[in-house]
């Protein structure tokens, strides 16, 4: 595994500084967001002049990208805002292959209508899960139409909130182009890192064969995340269940601020490494 990191984490005026940021912290890797090239997270439009800027400055520094964020509110209460999401998503796809990327991260929703990342109790309701796989299903035929593959990411706070309703998303959608972000941090509710072992243990059982990239912050007991190495998250065992399922790809830190990057980049580095000695001393 590689280290990778947000492009966001690092706020500069232009693209060319943001990614001289990353480059300058020993990161070969991002998860890119339009926002670093100057247009809104999901844009109207990309001029295919920008998005091939954006790959050219991204090989001068020898990056790659391992996915671009298109996460918008999938079960959005207002149908308006998932079509316009829908459209947007469009947009984002169809400029994968100038900017070097064939993977695009979603999030999965919640009916709050103003912060996609917060829990609503309508959450639970078959009318929610019924938005989400139609609104899925919308998103599937725009990733095969432009080759790319869209990746979900179970959290709890949204409609997807455990690794189960993943599983039983890839099931209900059978698309290969509808893959998984593995997040650790992001399967544990307050008061459930005592059963972190089996919280992760069974999130590989049922989803590793389908993660296509792999994130990195931390969580505390009380639910509050934050960044990587600075709070209680059993790394050892996130990173024995990623080599386990054969996942050899980037892990990529955000959920932290400039200031915490080069302590969680230390902290990750070392973690990989007493990993791969202890699969190898294991024969794996």
């Amino acid at each position: 595994m590689w280290l990778g990191i947000f492009a966001k984490t690092f706020p500069r005026p232009s693209l060319e500084e943001t990614l001289d940021a990353v480059r300058a912290h020993g990161v070969g890797c991002v998860q890119f967001n339009m926002t670093c090239a100057g247009l809104p997270p999901m844009p109207e439009e990309i001029p295919p002049e920008l998005a091939e800027r954006i790959r050219g400055e991204m090989d001068k520094r020898n990056l790659t990208m391992a996915a671009v964020s298109g996460t918008f509110n999938m079960i959005h209460p207002d149908a308006e805002k998932r079509r316009d999401g829908l459209r947007r998503l469009g947009v984002l796809a169809s400029a994968c292959g100038r900017l070097g990327t064939p993977v695009i991260t979603l999030c999965t929703g919640t009916r709050d209508p103003l912060d996609m990342w917060r829990h609503h109790p309508d959450n639970d309701t078959p009318e929610a899960w019924r938005d989400l796989l139609a609104c899925v299903e919308r998103a599937l035929e725009v990733a095969e139409e432009h080759g790319v593959t869209l990746a979900f990411e179970p959290e709890v706070n949204n409609v997807v909130d455990s690794a189960e309703k993943g599983r039983r998303l890839l099931d209900e959608m059978r698309s290969v182009r509808l893959k998984v972000v593995m997040d650790a941090a992001n399967l544990f509710r307050e008061g459930a890192l005592p059963r972190s072992a089996e919280v992760l243990d069974k999130a590989f059982e049922v989803l590793g064969k389908h993660i296509v990239i792999a994130h990195a912050k931390d969580v505390n007991n009380t639910g509050e995340l934050v960044a990587a190495g600075s709070g209680e998250l059993d790394y050892d065992r996130y990173l024995k269940n990623l080599r386990g399922v054969g996942y050899e790809d980037s892990l990529i830190l955000h959920g932290l601020e400039e200031p915490e990057v080069e302590g969680s980049v230390a902290f990750l580095h070392t973690k990989l490494g007493e990993n791969a000695a202890y699969s190898r001393q294991r024969g794996r």
